[in-house]
């Protein structure tokens, strides 16, 4: 499967399958969708940006390695903390919350998202080289 159009809505996908079929880091690609969600995969190493979706919550599972997601909560004074999500963990960062997503030695995870959300939110730190700003990529 190479492209969104290979395959059937009703065929099952194979996430690792998807997984192989790119390298590019911090740069996800559309799976398929759920009513007006995208269901995406990243393979992830290093450091995202901060960044905010201000209208929308954002949906983490880590398929494989681990993914540490600084927040900064509203309310809490600028307070910075940082929640570990090993494999098969999943977590969802509230909207309108400030988060960073880093993997120290990579992962590869899957992302529930409105279609059309950016990768690097609404409001973010200025975008390095290697974070793909995009609403996703087909496979």
């Amino acid at each position: 499967m190479t492209t969104e159009a290979a395959h059937k809505p009703t065929d099952p996908i194979a996430l690792t399958d998807a997984l192989d079929s790119f390298d590019a880091l911090w740069s996800p690609r559309i799976v398929t969708r759920v009513n007006d969600y995208d269901v995406r995969v990243a393979k992830v190493a290093g450091e995202h940006i901060w960044h905010v979706h201000d209208d929308t919550d954002e949906f983490f599972q880590v398929i494989e390695g681990e993914l540490t997601i600084g927040l900064r909560e509203e309310g809490s004074a600028g307070a910075e903390r940082s929640v570990v999500l090993p494999a098969g963990s999943v977590f969802v960062v509230p909207r309108g919350t400030e988060h960073k997503p880093s993997s120290a030695h990579g992962a590869s995870i899957l992302l529930f998202e409105p279609t059309g959300t950016s990768t690097v939110g609404d409001r973010h730190d200025p975008v390095p080289e290697h974070v793909d700003a995009t609403t996703g990529h087909a496979l």
